[in-house]
Formats: C-alpha cells, sequence, structure tokens
C-alpha cells in the first residue's frame, strides 16, 4: 500500500481518517487478520458494529497489528435492540469491552426508526452523555434523511458529526450531501463500491454493479488503476469519507492506494451521471425496531 489517507476535521475538531476499512459481512474467523494487515499497510479507521457481532475481533485485530491505539480512528454502532437511553449506555458498554478498548473515537446510531423516534432520541441522548463524559471522541448517526437529522437536532444538544449513509455512483445522494454539509455533519460511504446491490435480499439490483460500468472502466484503463480505485478517488474528489470492506490483503490493499492520482472534474461529473436515485438497501423510512432479527 501507498500513501496516507488525508483526515476531515469533524464539527468538534476531531480529525477522521476519509478513507478505511469496513467489516461489515466480514466473518469473525477473517475480521482479525483483516483489521491487522489494514492497519500494518497505513489505514487508520476502522468501522464495526454491534450487528455485525465481530468487534472482539476487530478488537484483537488491533492488539496484533503493532499500531498504536492513539493512532486508530475507531467507529461503532448502536442497534436496534438496544434503543432507549439505558439500553444505549449499557450496549456501549457491551461493545467497548467486546473491542478491548478504554474510549471510542466515533459511536453511531445504525438506524432513525421514523415510527420509535422517542427511543432513536433517547438513544441519541446517552451518546452525548458518553462524548460529555470523555468515553466517545465523537457522535453520529446512519441511514438519516435530511428529515430525520433536523428532527433529532431539535431534539438534541450536538449536531451529529457524521451520517453514514447508502453511497455509490448508482446511489449518489446528493441532495443529502448538500443537507449534510450545511448541517455540518460529514457524509460517510458505506457499501461505496456498490457492493450492496449485489448481495442485499434477492439481489434485485444485481445488474447495478458500478465496478462494470463502462464510464468507470474508461476511467480506469485511462489511468491504469482498477475500477474499484476509480470509485473510491470518485468518492475523495467529493470530499466523502468511505470505509470499503475486504478481507483479502490483495484487494485491502488496492483500496487503500488511491492517493497518488485524481480524476478531473469532467470525470467526476461522468460518474455523477450514472445515478439512478434508487437505493440497494433499506429504506430508512421503513425501518422499525423489530427489524433484521
Amino acid at each position: 500500500m501507498t500513501g496516507k489517507s488525508p483526515t476531515i476535521t469533524l464539527n468538534n475538531g476531531v480529525r477522521m481518517p476519509a478513507l478505511g476499512l469496513g467489516v461489515y459481512q466480514s466473518t469473525p474467523q477473517d475480521t482479525a487478520a483483516a483489521v491487522a494487515t489494514a492497519l500494518r499497510g497505513g489505514y487508520r479507521l476502522i468501522d464495526t458494529a454491534a450487528a455485525y457481532f465481530n468487534e472482539k475481533e476487530v478488537g484483537e485485530g488491533i492488539a496484533r497489528s503493532g499500531v498504536d491505539r492513539d493512532e486508530v480512528f475507531v467507529t461503532t454502532k448502536l442497534w436496534l435492540t438496544d434503543y432507549g437511553y439505558d439500553s444505549t449506555l449499557r450496549a456501549f458498554d457491551t461493545s467497548l469491552a467486546n473491542l478491548g478498548l478504554d474510549h471510542l473515537d466515533l459511536y453511531l446510531l445504525h438506524w432513525p426508526v421514523p415510527s420509535s423516534f422517542d427511543e432513536t432520541a433517547a438513544s441519541y441522548r446517552a451518546a452525548e452523555k458518553l462524548l460529555a463524559d470523555g468515553r466517545v471522541r465523537a457522535i453520529g448517526v446512519c441511514n438519516h434523511k435530511p428529515e430525520h437529522l433536523r428532527r433529532l437536532i431539535d431534539r438534541s444538544g450536538v449536531i451529529p458529526a457524521v451520517n453514514q449513509v447508502e453511497l455509490h455512483p448508482y446511489f449518489t445522494q446528493r441532495a443529502l450531501r448538500e443537507a449534510d454539509a450545511e448541517l455540518g455533519v460529514v457524509t460517510q460511504a458505506w457499501s461505496p463500491l456498490g457492493g450492496v446491490n449485489l448481495y442485499w435480499e434477492d439481489r434485485r439490483n444485481a445488474a447495478r454493479n458500478p465496478l462494470d460500468h463502462p464510464t468507470v472502466t474508461a476511467i480506469a484503463a485511462r489511468y491504469g488503476r482498477t475500477p474499484a480505485q476509480v470509485v473510491l478517488r470518485w468518492h475523495l474528489e467529493h470530499g466523502l469519507s468511505a470505509i470499503p470492506k475486504s478481507v483479502r490483503p490483495q484487494r485491502i490493499a488496492e483500496n487503500f492506494d488511491v492517493f497518488d492520482f485524481a480524476l478531473t472534474a469532467d470525470e467526476v461529473a461522468a460518474v455523477d451521471a450514472i445515478d439512478t436515485g434508487l437505493r440497494g438497501g433499506p429504506d430508512p423510512d421503513a425501518v422499525r425496531l423489530g427489524d433484521f432479527g
């Protein structure tokens, strides 16, 4: 791997690496090695969640890497079954113990749950307490539409630092990105390479793979890069954070080797034009507390 990830300054002054390793769908037996490989290769952001059932292995990978804890930005997320003020505090303690850490860098609410917004708001208030107590350096949310964000901000005292959402060339979320920027919230992309179109439920969007799109492959050929590198570079050109997932050392290295080239404005616009406005994952408006088992 080459280069070093640029950082993004969050709204409370904390600096977060723009590019990191995601571990969604990484099996426990693969996760520790993937995390250690990534950190040894230069990654400094690792993103996990309680619902991924691999927090312990993430902690093992961090310890195994030999990289100092203070150099690693660690994110995890609160799952739906733990929404509510007191249960959020307990869930945080569990995640921290699983990770083997004494603090987190970023704690996120996994979904907005509009139909149970009192619980959502209560969980965020608990996250605010964790922030005030110095147990986490920044707090935020996932999958919040602009109306969800504004509703939460109206009921809280801390503007979320990050909104982690589905975002890739087939679903660019321009209006959401603009709303996040207006509110001072960093947009972070999950499934930044569009893999959600291949793995989610019935694979109804399997034909929409950004890595196969002729615009992306043509740019990749022009630069002697892979389609994945072009798409990740596109995220960086937009000032986004991205957390591509892989457990393969070669792919982990490839995804991080994107700091020594840049796309032109016309190339960025060409990738933007791939957008269909169709998401591959769940609609946040439809998520309920009992969803996903």
